[in-house]
């Protein structure tokens, strides 16, 4: 069964201010507590963890939903979540800070998102003078129409950006007319036409080498090490599982989402990443890609200089984590 929880917003500042001598998340070592992004027509592949297989390995899950995964980001600092899954340019930035923030391991290693616009919008460059709309500071959609407007040469001063929450807001904005643009998942696609709005460029063609999904904890939670190991282990098994499962995804995706029956998102954005491999199932870490990251992040100012990035990784948990899941697909 899955289990949504919710849990209030928190402040950066708060956050911080917790780092220091913060009490154990739960007092039951096997409840594990994990964030995600707003569940979406993907959810099928993200949620299959909480439908029996975290129980089998004896960790009681709990699932919290954010808007964005800087929301996620301050909670797990804040050390109202274990683990959160979410991108690597505000953890990067985190983590240079001595900010404790440990990477376990990467899953959605592709990119989904593409920039959709209004239909008369053609080009990136009839993006000047338009409003662009996106989400919190470092998450995707912020950093992603900035890395359009720089290969494009168009000055983001150039640009209103528009912070305006989840993929389902922005999207809403965007077919209302109140944008002309914005970054959202691939899954709209199929049913972008019919709003006056279509995908103008897919995300992985700006930033092919950068990484949607990875997921990461604290070493105060990793304290509960075998918990952890199986938490990991858990995801594995459940993303195998799905990924070999269509149908069982799709069944888990229009139940979560009460997605109608004639919605084609879910399997879209199946099919997607089926297709491009954009899913690790073994939640890999591609040093190169995350390397990468780090050195864009220096580039565009929002990192001083490079640091031991080493330092925020957690290599041994995913490893006993296969050993458990075994390391076939």
């Amino acid at each position: 069964m899955v289990t949504v929880m919710k849990i209030p917003a928190i402040s950066l500042a708060f956050a911080v201010a917790l780092l220091a001598g913060a009490p154990s998340i739960a007092q039951d070592t096997k409840v594990w507590r994990h964030g995600v992004i707003e569940l979406k027509s993907d959810a099928g592949i993200f949620l299959m963890v909480a439908n029996g297989f975290a129980e089998k390995q004896g960790i009681k899950l709990e699932i919290f939903p954010f808007k964005s995964d800087q929301i996620g980001l301050r909670a797990m600092i804040a050390g109202e979540i274990d683990s959160y899954e979410g991108g690597l340019t505000g953890t990067v930035v985190a983590a240079s800070k001595g900010v404790d923030v440990k990477l376990l391991g990467c899953h959605w290693q592709g990119l989904p998102h593409g920039i959709f616009v209004r239909d008369n919008i053609k080009s990136p460059q009839d993006l000047r003078g338009k409003t662009f709309a996106i989400s919190t500071p470092f998450s995707h959609p912020d950093y992603l129409a900035r890395a359009l407007l720089a290969k494009n040469n168009i000055p983001v001063s150039e640009v209103k950006l528009a912070n305006m929450g989840g993929d389902t807001d922005r999207f809403k904005a965007l077919i209302a007319g109140v944008v002309d643009a914005t970054v959202v998942s691939s899954e709209y696609v199929p049913i972008a036409a019919k709003n006056s709005v279509h995908l103008m460029i897919s995300a992985r063609d700006v930033l092919p080498e950068y990484i949607r999904l990875c997921i990461f904890s604290t070493d105060r939670s990793l304290a509960k090490r075998d918990t952890a190991i199986n938490f990991l282990a858990a995801e594995m098994k459940a993303l195998r599982f799905a990924l070999s499962h269509r149908d069982e995804a799709m069944a888990l995706t229009r139940k979560i989402t009460s997605a109608k029956p004639d919605d084609p998102r879910p399997e879209y954005i199946y099919d997607d990443a089926v297709k491009t491999s954009a899913v690790d199932p073994n939640i890999g870490i591609p040093m190169d890609k995350i390397k990468w990251m780090q050195e864009r992040l220096v580039q565009d100012g929002q990192l001083s200089a490079s640091f031991d990035i080493n330092k925020m990784i957690e290599p041994s948990i995913r490893a006993k984590a296969l050993e458990l899941a075994g390391s076939g697909h």
